[in-house]
């Protein structure tokens, strides 16, 4: 009996809601419909605000934008289901990201904070909700990230034979992951910044929202001593399991860096930190990944073409679009927050202890039943 979930994400990039209507039956996973939502500019920039690194926040404020968002994610959620004549009471339960504002997972006392208020969402829509995925997994010793990669795995095993054919899929949001797959393992970590450094740079030069197609980094040139500088810091050493987000790579992080490159274009600038990205997704699948045989990329940045091109001079196997696998690249995050509703649901881990580094597998989320 074919099974409906919805699956709701707002990433780093900070664009818009993605909702994702997801059914699974048997062994099949697939999405049916699809719903963006985007943020309107003063709502961009007070998430900017809200998770800027050192800066000081008023509850008010925050208790504002996460009421805020919990609204859009439910307009998003009805708009899909007004597109597809679906009603609620066919759908078994939403996963939702929400928007995350701070994640801190090597702090003594770790934590990731995402908001959108489910309470909101389950009210508003009539479907029973699940929410605040990561800690579950912090409370036992992991990193709450990346949780894809078990989505991943369930997925892309069904495609190919892991006997035969390793995998290494690669996330390109606002940072990028990594999952290698294989018949004895699985891999996952976020190897560093994606898009996040390239939107600030473009924004703050151009007050262009993102780089279409990578043009303006295309038009620039490489710093190599630049690039090499950027992958000095610490957190492209560390081994895995490990994750990141804004929080680390952030405009502070990147004008502290490039303060001794007074000479180096904006244009330029953005080469370097497509190069960046793409060097320690490449560099990532070498050191951990070296037996990969193909890597699918999926997320945002699959639309960045100079992005991927770089990506594809530094690897001697096939790179493509998880599109050439029947599965679009832009509803694989919430295609992934749809399958971890549903293993909550069921009573099962969405947890990969060997990912995130937790002591145990653990059920992810809290639950928001719908309404009475």
């Amino acid at each position: 009996m074919p099974e409906l979930y919805i699956g709701l994400m707002s990433g780093t990039s900070l664009d818009g809601i993605d909702a994702c209507l997801v059914q699974f039956c048997e062994n099949k996973i697939e999405s049916l419909a699809f719903e963006y939502l985007p943020f309107s500019d003063l709502l961009k920039k007070k998430i900017q605000q809200l998770s800027s690194p050192n800066n000081p926040i008023q509850l008010k404020e925050y208790g504002s934008i996460d009421t805020k968002l919990g609204y859009l994610f439910a307009q998003a959620t009805n708009e899909l289901l007004k597109k597809t004549g679906i009603p609620n009471t066919e759908i078994k339960a939403i996963g939702s990201h929400g928007q995350t504002i701070y994640h801190a997972p090597d702090l003594p006392s770790a934590f990731s904070l995402q908001i959108g208020d489910p309470n909101i969402i389950a009210e508003k829509t009539g479907i029973t909700t699940i929410a605040d995925f990561r800690r579950r997994d912090i409370s036992v010793g992991g990193q709450g990230a990346p949780l894809v990669p078990a989505f991943h795995q369930t997925i892309f095993s069904r495609l190919f034979n892991l006997n035969k054919q390793k995998i290494s899929i690669i996330n390109i949001g606002g940072i990028a992951n990594i999952t290698y797959l294989s018949d004895r393992k699985t891999i996952g970590f976020d190897t560093g910044p994606g898009n996040t450094l390239m939107d600030y740079w473009i924004q703050k030069n151009l007050n262009i929202p993102y780089d279409k197609k990578g043009n303006w980094a295309k038009s620039g040139k490489v710093n190599l001593k630049l690039v090499e500088h950027l992958k000095q810091d610490s957190y492209f050493k560390l081994a895995p399991p490990k994750s990141t987000g804004k929080e680390y790579f952030s405009s502070s992080w990147l004008i502290k860096k490039t303060k001794h490159f007074p000479d180096c274009s904006a244009k330029d600038i953005q080469a370097s930190l497509c190069q960046l990205t793409a060097d320690t997704i490449a560099e990532a699948i070498q050191e951990h990944a070296p037996s990969t045989n193909q890597t699918l990329i999926c997320g945002g940045g699959v639309h960045n073409v100079y992005l991927i091109q770089c990506i594809k001079q530094k690897l001697l196997h096939p790179v493509s679009s998880t599109a050439e696998f029947g599965i679009n690249p832009d509803h694989v995050e919430a295609m992934a927050f749809a399958w971890l509703a549903r293993q909550t649901i069921k009573k099962l881990a969405g947890n990969l202890m060997e990912v995130t580094g937790a002591n145990s597998p653990v059920i992810l989320g809290g639950i928001y039943p719908a309404r009475i």
